[in-house]
């Protein structure tokens, strides 16, 4: 049994860390009340600009020759057999936040095994996806951009650099398809790990559902339109993802320090109870010792 004075060690220890967590768990709840309010701002333009370009996509389409394919729309709708594949994983930038970091590492490093041997592009966001891809050892992947120090302050020039270096990848290196993986803000108490493709965009409904949409007058045109509207559209899509991650992982460290205090405090309060019991036997033996030595000297 532990003496009394580690006992009271353990319980100062233990309370200092309840202290620690909670506060982190205070300080996490903050910034995650205004991710959340960024988050729930950004999607509602995200998903208009896609389908405002899914609309243009498929007029323009309607109106090609026939025959054409729906990569003769834009590049950007254009499935190709060849050419490396990029990954993009936002991870964070710390730890103690529960499985937050792991999952994505985990589905990402499942990604890159089911591509082992072949050329493979990468961008990470966050220190921890970083360090992971720079120790990967006997895989063909090359790093086209890191983004550390980003979270918890992103902003749309974060969603700037990294779209380029995803468009460049696309336009200049012949990538054949931009994955993303990454946590998705569900609630405070639920983060969803998402796989998707992120480039080339799917292609629109069938011809006749665009017979359904109005046919606006659009200056200078609905390719011009298209061509530039697009990649503002990538960035809006990395934008709203970097805020999800950002969101999902504020949510997942407020949780697991919710968590740590809480079983600190069980931890403190066992401790607290040992001591007490430790206090309670010396205590005892210490009488009985007294008892048994007045008995000796009165007999």
């Amino acid at each position: 049994m532990a003496s009394l004075r580690e006992l009271r060690g353990k319980i100062k220890s233990t309370k200092s860390t309840e202290q620690i967590t909670r506060a982190m768990k205070m300080v996490a709840a903050a910034r995650m009340r205004k991710s959340q309010t960024a988050i729930l701002a950004a999607r509602p333009f995200a998903v208009k600009m896609e389908r405002l370009v899914r609309e243009l996509a498929l007029l323009q389409e309607r109106d090609a020759a026939a025959g054409d394919a729906i990569g003769a729309v834009h590049p950007f709708f254009e499935r190709r057999s060849a050419g490396p594949e990029m990954l993009v994983l936002f991870s964070g930038d710390k730890g103690l936040c529960g499985a937050f970091n792991a999952n994505v590492l985990r589905s990402s490093l499942e990604w890159l095994r089911a591509r082992r041997g072949r050329k493979t592009l990468c961008a990470a966001v966050g220190r921890k996806g970083r360090d992971m891809v720079h120790r990967l050892r006997g895989y063909d992947v090359e790093v086209v951009c890191e983004l550390v120090g980003v979270f918890p302050k992103v902003n749309f020039t974060h969603a700037e650099l990294l779209g380029r270096a995803v468009i460049d990848a696309y336009e200049k290196r012949g990538a054949s398809s931009i994955t993303v993986i990454y946590n998705e803000f569900k609630s405070v108490a639920q983060q969803k790990l998402i796989s998707t493709e992120l480039l080339p965009i799917p292609a629109p409904p069938s011809a006749p559902d665009a017979l359904a949409l109005p046919d606006y007058g659009f200056e200078p045109g609905r390719r011009e339109l298209l061509s530039a509207l697009l990649p503002r559209v990538i960035k809006a899509q990395i934008y709203r993802m970097l805020l999800e991650s950002q969101a999902a992982e504020l949510a997942a460290r407020m949780n697991a320090m919710d968590a740590a205090s809480k079983n600190a405090k069980e931890l403190r309060e066992a401790y607290v109870l040992d001591a007490n019991r430790t206090r309670q036997a010396m205590i005892t033996k210490e009488i009985a010792e007294l008892v048994g030595g007045a008995e000796a000297l009165a007999g």
